[in-house]
């Protein structure tokens, strides 16, 4: 069956190190704030980043008309369809926002992916106790999250007795599942994105150093 291929918005790096295909979270596209700001940090630190919208999220944006996310299966085979279009010039790094994260982190076997990354991972939906980590104790590359402290869909209270050997999470003080902290905190969440971004760099470093 043939997916249609959604368009990819580039964030060139003046040196780039590897290239990163982010995807979007369940509500909001690749041109929402947060995606514009995360990936202008992550430029910023010399990785190059592809954004995409899940097709079901280009329908929106073209009709206007709001639809539920595609089943996970549609959203893998639109997500893999993008990995086998990208050029093999740089490493490849996968991840995304909440959904998107999610979804990248099931493509952890594909030959090409290096290492995922998770911005706000949806460990379990608010409230709720279904837990969406069955396939992390078999990861074929590392999982690397970055999550706020207080995210309603998975916190690090609610996380603090939970370990997976290929799952790394940096806690964002006081973020929340958008990495937006309270303002008593006296952080912002610019701070946050790029605390997280930084932090996704220095794991490709590290993912890089130990393929050489």
């Amino acid at each position: 069956m043939r997916w249609h291929l959604t368009d990819i918005i580039i964030d060139k790096a003046s040196e780039p190190k590897a290239r990163l295909l982010l995807a979007h979270g369940a509500g909001a596209g690749a041109q929402c704030e947060f995606m514009q700001q995360l990936a202008r940090q992550l430029a910023a630190n010399n990785i190059e980043v592809w954004r995409f919208n899940f097709a079901y999220m280009q329908r929106f944006i073209d009709s206007g008309k709001r639809s539920l996310p595609d089943k996970m299966p549609l959203l893998q085979a639109g997500f893999m369809q993008h990995i086998d279009n990208c050029p093999a010039d740089l490493a490849l790094f996968i991840g995304g926002k909440s959904m998107g994260g999610r979804v990248a982190s099931l493509l952890n076997s594909h030959p090409r992916v290096q290492a995922v990354f998770a911005f706000g991972y949806p460990f379990h939906p608010p409230k709720k106790h279904s837990w969406r980590t069955e396939h992390f104790a078999a990861l074929a590359c590392p999982l690397f999250i970055a999550q706020g402290e207080r995210d309603a869909f998975g916190s690090k209270a609610e996380l603090t007795d939970k370990q997976w050997p290929a799952v790394q999470i940096c806690w964002l003080t006081d973020g929340d599942h958008d990495l937006k902290p309270r303002l008593k905190s006296g952080l912002t969440q610019q701070q946050l994105i790029a605390q997280a971004a930084q932090f996704c760099s220095r794991k490709i470093d590290e993912v890089l150093l130990a393929k050489q």
